[in-house]
């Protein structure tokens, strides 16, 4: 049987991508074509913008407790779906199945979240800032709103619009050209729960449906993860248009292990936060940073930890790790290899090459450990796979120096038991997010995620209350009244205050 060749959710209806263009959409472990992904062409991001702009007044007036009554529906039907969302997202990015079950865990939290809008729409109100004067704040939906969503979490990412809904915004959202088939179920999903037609929209493509999104006029706001060079290039092109944009870059996080560490207690998180996901996560620890009085010892056991990971098919349960999303992703990562051994790295430990026997079509790259220091590509640059460096540092003074000279400012972690340590640690960091003794500190939905420097373009991080404020406008009323209220009610001012 030929893959289905997907389609796009416009205005409560799937239609036809009608591009010229496509790309096939195939499952990393084993090589194979699961769908075909049409590459819209441009009047596809019209018709989305129109059926969201159509409606947006009326979305706009449905009461708030009705909406966050919509979200909750929404949120029983994918958790009724979780294990079913859970397999797409291994068929299509190459997760683990507990991987991917751990996603739909932290993307119903998002759901949950964004139910709660009758508290997070409420404004704020002034009696007497003058005589007789009042003031207020009352939150306001600003229109359709685009949401740009990456391969590597293609069920949280893209329900970032569950915000944007809440709040009153239609949406149209862009998955990735690798994995589009899990949003394509969370919209089927959306439309069992009663969204009405063009509150959610879907549109297939590529770089040409991003740059329509954000030129369109009645576009009201971005929302963008992604590659650093990609989300600097979205944040001016967006935002040159007079629109809201909030862009999630990329990240190189940095692990510092000091000599206060209870090695046996952090190594699993140390080597998880690392190598899990098969490292294609902004939140992954790039570079290992560890105090040299204790290099030797740690890095004999840790190496051997990471020696431990089975390659293989997500839904195999031995198998702890997956493929790469793509032949061209593997071909980055071993040249990357290459690279840091020519600028003077030893390699540790060489995952290239491997092979998994039942699988021969898959995207494999086993764990690669590769002593680096600033100023290396391995180093410096985000990889976005198994591919990880390791440096010999002083001390504390040392170790911050090398986190802060990154031009990234996503996250950093730091092992220690010592509190004066952390404490300094948390406060000397540039980062957005900061770990102690937790190599992967991605926060829950209720607080706001998103990084500093090159990892962040923007003012308002995504999910919780900061993607309350990012997709409503405080409309501030200042008010005053001069008419007699007793004339207009024909009430008897003598009765005034009578009981």
């Amino acid at each position: 049987m030929s893959p289905a060749v997907l389609r796009n959710f416009i205005g409560g209806a799937w239609t036809e991508a009608a591009g010229t263009d496509s790309v096939p959409v195939t499952n990393p472990a084993t090589g194979e074509t699961i769908a075909i992904h049409p590459m819209s062409a441009g009047d596809a991001v019209d018709a989305a913008v129109r059926a969201a702009e159509a409606a947006f007044w009326d979305w706009w007036m449905t009461p708030v407790p009705t909406r966050s009554a919509m979200m909750f529906r929404y949120r029983h039907l994918v958790w009724d779906a979780r294990d079913e969302l859970a397999a797409i997202i291994v068929e299509e990015n190459g997760k683990t199945l507990a991987e991917a079950k751990g996603e739909m865990l932290r993307a119903l939290q998002y759901i949950e979240h964004a139910s709660a809008v009758t508290e997070t729409m409420k404004g704020a109100v002034t009696e007497n800032v003058g005589s007789g004067v009042d003031i207020e704040f009352i939150r306001e939906p600003l229109g359709p709103f685009a949401i740009i969503a990456p391969f590597n979490f293609p069920a949280m990412i893209p329900l970032y619009f569950t915000w944007a809904v809440a709040t009153g915004n239609p949406v149209v959202i862009k998955p990735s050209e690798h994995c589009p088939l899990t949003t394509i179920r969370l919209i089927e999903l959306a439309a069992e729960a009663g969204f009405p037609p063009g509150v959610v929209n879907m549109v297939l493509g590529g770089k040409g449906i991003v740059e329509g999104l954000a030129n369109h006029p009645d576009v009201a706001g971005l929302s963008f993860v992604g590659s650093s060079p990609v989300a600097e290039i979205v944040y001016k092109l967006v935002t040159s248009n007079a629109k809201r944009c909030q862009a999630q870059g990329g990240s190189k996080n940095h692990l510092v292990v000091t000599d206060s560490a209870v090695v046996d207690r952090c190594l699993p998180n140390i080597v998880s936060s690392m190598l899990g996901n098969s490292s294609q996560r902004c939140f992954a620890g790039s570079n290992l940073v560890v105090y040299d009085s204790i290099y030797d010892d740690f890095m004999e056991r840790f190496l051997a930890e990471v020696r431990r990971f089975k390659l293989g098919n997500g839904m195999d349960p031995a198998t702890t790790m997956g493929p790469v999303i793509s032949p061209q992703s593997q071909r980055r990562l071993e040249a990357a290899v290459d690279t840091a051994l020519e600028e003077g790295g030893e390699l540790l430990l060489d995952g290239r090459g491997v092979e998994v026997d039942e699988y021969p079509g898959g995207n494999w790259m086993a764990p690669t450990i590769v002593t680096g220091r600033p100023g290396m590509e391995v180093f410096d640059r985000e990889l976005f796979g198994p591919v990880r460096a390791v440096q010999r540092v002083s001390g504390l003074d040392e170790a911050i120096s090398v986190v802060n000279a990154s031009r990234y400012g996503h996250t950093a972690a730091i092992y220690t038991e010592h509190g004066g340590v952390a404490r300094e640690f948390r406060q000397r960091a540039q980062v957005g997010q900061v770990g102690i003794n937790i190599g992967t500190p991605a926060p829950i939905a209720f607080y706001a995620v998103g990084g500093r420097k090159k990892s962040f373009f923007g003012s308002l991080r995504g999910r919780a209350n900061d993607a309350v404020d990012f997709y409503t406008d405080k409309k501030v009323v200042v008010s005053t009244w001069h008419v007699d209220t007793s004339q207009e009610t024909g009430a008897d001012p003598a009765f005034e205050g009578s009981t």
